[in-house]
């Protein structure tokens, strides 16, 4: 059986963190890592060689929105998946389970999910099956298995039998064969409910999973419920296995997550925010279209080393926001994808260093104060 080599390189004595390393076909990423999302093949707004200079380890892409016929059809005339994205390190797919919950009018049946949107004048249908063939033929290096996740509130009972179902679901997701290069991850359900999170963990890490994700947060719970359902979860996650959270991308939370033994992340936000006009910084965040940034010649952060911050100014790219120019989405994604990076980064060293519980005080400190003075 192949092995994704994990290892734990370095604990922080103090808490869970930890800093570790993984290999796929496409090389080794160290952990703690955040991956980018390209949602339907591609981050927007930017190319995969700026993405790749900002020190981008994993791209992922979603199941569902790759699952057409047109998009799979011409994923395979260009080679796969990473000819297609231009990226030749790590890719992930995500398996369409968010999706379940985040688009409406979804019907879920134990067979699997009915999708609104039609193609040939038929409903999307994913199965645990159809999900895994899918991302067979994409040929990512991580996969996912097909799960159910529900919103926030549900109730208990609802929630227990997504989390009967995400397990049925897994069973059914193993049994498919996968190319030689590709590893499956199990994802843990159960919402804010303790034993259900328990029993998810349970039924889900007996099963012969590469890597272990806790899936259902940042669904509507708000950030403490969050935090406390990764707090419940992730010590449950096997310690040589890759422990990835779904979904979780504010920088405070990705902080307060790593202390807990999580190991990979992912969210849109960096990308989203950076085509709002929302850019990160040690100090927190700048909205550049604020009328204090008319006349400011900084770049958004004096420390950073990214394209956007070697050559931009804050007015100039309040200027390209509001003259509506692309190239604004495009310097503003590259920074904060850099940003998120680099705070990788230094979680990385600060656990290296046995220093990630004042790291974690002194990084957070500084960010919120900077957040403080802006509003």
């Amino acid at each position: 059986m192949k092995d994704i080599g994990f290892r734990i390189l370095a604990e922080a004595s103090d808490s869970g963190a930890r800093r570790g390393q993984f290999h796929t076909s496409h090389g080794a990423v160290e952990t703690p890592a955040f991956s980018v999302v390209g949602t339907s093949g591609f981050v927007r707004s930017t190319t995969s060689r700026d993405v790749a200079e900002t020190g981008t380890q994993i791209l992922l892409a979603n199941t569902y929105h790759m699952s057409t016929a047109e998009r799979l059809a011409t994923v395979k005339r260009a080679g796969g998946l990473h000819r297609f994205m231009a990226w030749d390190k790590t890719i992930l797919t995500d398996s369409g389970g968010f999706q379940v919950f985040s688009l409406p009018g979804v019907r879920v049946t134990d067979e699997g999910a009915y999708f609104p949107f039609k193609e040939n004048e038929k409903p999307i249908f994913l199965s645990p099956e159809k999900a895994m063939e899918i991302q067979r033929d994409l040929g990512a290096d991580i996969v996912m298995a097909f799960d159910e996740c529900v919103a926030f509130p549900s109730t208990e009972a609802d929630v227990q039998k997504s989390v009967k179902r995400t397990t049925e679901w897994a069973h059914r997701c193993r049994n498919v064969s996968l190319q030689d290069h590709q590893f499956l991850f199990g994802i843990v359900q159960g919402g804010v409910f303790e034993e259900l999170r328990r029993q998810s963990a349970r039924e889900i890490t007996a099963i012969a999973f590469d890597g272990f994700a806790i899936g259902g947060v940042s669904v509507g719970e708000g950030a403490s419920l969050m935090i406390e359902a990764v707090r419940n979860t992730a010590p449950l996650l096997p310690w040589d296995k890759p422990r990835y959270v779904m979904g979780i991308g504010m920088p405070e939370d990705i902080i307060a997550a790593v202390e807990y033994g999580v190991d990979m992340f992912d969210c849109v936000i960096p990308t989203r925010f950076a085509r709002n006009g929302i850019l990160f910084s040690p100090m927190g965040k700048l909205r550049i279209m604020d009328k204090n940034y008319l006349k400011d010649r900084y770049p958004v952060d004096t420390h950073c080393q990214c394209y956007t911050c070697r050559n931009y100014s804050r007015m100039v790219l309040r200027y390209l926001f509001f003259s509506h120019n692309s190239i604004a989405e495009t310097l503003a994604t590259i920074h904060n994808i850099t940003f998120y990076q680099s705070l990788m980064g230094k979680i990385r060293d600060a656990i290296e260093r046995n220093q990630y519980g004042p790291f974690k005080k002194g990084w957070l400190d500084r960010y919120t104060r900077g957040k403080s003075k802006k509003k």
